[in-house]
């Protein structure tokens, strides 16, 4: 029988599974050799906490973000960029080139589900050394963006809580300082980008490094709300604020039907 990318994927996630549960110590000795491989979406996904961590609660070096309980939208648009190249990271790029076509959308899909579902507390905020004037400024362009330069308010598209809104958008909040730092530099860079218009690109490209730096450092010190789980609208518009058209991936909706749950 011929083989397909999905059979070359789900390979991948194999070994990358049993990898990760070797790291983290899930399997050892002989509970490594008695354990079976089972072909659920949740032990395939086992792959991926190598790097996220366990759960996919984030790793502890700062630069691999969380996946449990990001909005599935976000999450699947953001696997179909860095395979289509619009992010780039040659891990990631290796473990999901084989995919395409409809088929390989839905397997994408079906693990986005399967990590917004999950439900698992975030750590505290890390304490920031950075001064209250720089936190100062980072607090005013989350919460009211700057209208002179047509910078938006982050909380008018990411949620007044900065728990994200779902399906399409992240939350902010329990990302460390130097993944934001990272991502909106990457942005700004142009090695980061998103489906057209791409409007992160283009309210990064009117904030400085001073802006960055500041946004980053406030939102990383925030502490989370009782629930941290997407909203489902977004906030009404501030006065004198402006809709942003953001461009994302194909409509989830019309893959929605392809996904199989693996039992």
């Amino acid at each position: 029988m011929a083989k397909t990318p999905l059979d070359s994927l789900t390979r991948r996630l194999a070994a990358f599974a049993l990898m990760a549960c070797s790291m983290s110590g899930v399997l050892t000795g002989p509970a490594m050799a008695a354990a079976p491989f089972e072909d659920t979406i949740a032990q395939r996904a086992l792959a991926c906490t190598a790097c996220h961590g366990p759960q996919g609660r984030a790793a502890p070096d700062g630069y691999y973000p969380r996946l449990a309980g990001k909005p599935a939208g976000y999450l699947y648009n953001q696997l179909l960029n860095f395979r289509d190249g619009r992010r780039h990271y040659g891990l990631m790029t290796q473990l999901l080139e084989p995919l395409n076509g409809p088929a390989g959308d839905a397997y994408l899909l079906e693990i986005a589900q399967y990590f917004s579902q999950l439900d698992v507390p975030y750590p505290a905020p890390v304490p920031t050394p950075a001064s209250a004037n720089l936190l100062r400024l980072g607090q005013r362009l989350v919460m009211q963006g700057d209208a002179a330069r047509q910078v938006p308010a982050c909380v008018q598209c990411h949620g007044q809580a900065m728990t994200g809104v779902a399906p399409h958008i992240p939350g902010l909040l329990g990302l460390p300082r130097d993944y934001l730092n990272a991502q909106l530099g990457a942005w700004r860079a142009g090695q980061r980008r998103a489906q057209a218009p791409d409007c992160m690109k283009d309210v990064v490209a009117r904030l400085t490094l001073e802006d960055i730096n500041a946004v980053a450092s406030w939102v990383a010190a925030q502490p989370l709300p009782a629930s941290t789980k997407p909203q489902v609208t977004l906030p009404a518009l501030a006065p004198g604020a402006v809709p942003i058209d953001c461009g994302s991936a194909p409509a989830t909706t019309q893959l929605k039907a392809q996904v199989k749950v693996r039992n």
